[in-house]
């Protein structure tokens, strides 16, 4: 595959093996058996990769079906209101509430307008930015919309659980807890002791349409899922 042929279709079940071994491409399963083909990124170490999700890269098609599969998980709890995080947290945020049937979301946003409050921020920092400096805001005027409201959090990955606990500090702060916490995929489990670090369980509220593992460097030069 070309690396711009990627996250651009669904694949029926069974289209290719999930398991064992993967080269060109690690296959993720959706709820309902479909298949996402995404590149695999080796990391620093050269002895592990992650597989990758750039949502706002993928077609169409593809962000409406995992919006759909996310929706689907997070109806039950009811939610009243979708906060997204940046940057690409706004994407599938956006497409979660059209799905849900809702007018309009809430985006959380790294840009500081003039009438933005400084004590409703929070430092952010992301894994695939690491050396970037910055705040996560709110809108002070978009808080009526979510006090007092069932609100789901919504990101694109969730994969050290960094951004994740800027949101959840950041909504804390504004008296706003969330119900549940989705997102695309949940990469590894290595989020889950930085988020109940919080002193929370917020992992128990957390959602994903497909998990990937960290994958491990394979004899022959591919990867595969730890044993």
């Amino acid at each position: 595959m070309q690396p711009h042929d990627f996250w651009q279709e669904i694949h029926s079940p069974q289209s290719f093996c999930a398991t064992g071994e993967f080269r060109d491409f690690y296959v993720a399963e959706l709820p309902d058996g479909r298949q996402l083909r995404l590149p695999i990124r080796a990391l620093a170490d050269g002895h592990h990769a992650l597989a990758s999700l750039i949502i706002n890269q993928a077609s169409f098609s593809v962000q409406e079906a995992l919006a759909e599969a996310l929706a689907e998980r997070i109806a039950a709890h009811d939610v009243d209101v979708i906060a997204g995080l940046p940057t690409l947290g706004l994407t599938l945020a956006s497409a979660v509430a059209r799905a849900l049937g809702h007018q309009r979301y809430v985006p959380l946003g790294t840009s500081r307008k003039f009438w933005y409050r400084e004590d409703l921020s929070v430092s952010l920092s992301s894994i695939t930015t690491p050396n970037q400096e910055k705040r996560l805001y709110i809108d002070p005027r978009m808080l009526p919309l979510l006090q007092g409201k069932r609100v789901a959090l919504i990101d694109d990955v969730i994969s050290s659980g960094a951004s994740i606990v800027a949101g959840l500090e950041l909504l804390t702060a504004c008296a706003i807890e969330p119900v549940v916490i989705g997102a695309a995929m949940l990469q590894s489990e290595r989020w889950r002791e930085r988020v109940d670090a919080t002193g929370k369980p917020w992992s128990e509220r957390i959602v994903g349409v497909f998990s990937t593992p960290i994958l491990e460097r394979a004899g022959n030069g591919g990867w595969r899922t730890p044993v």
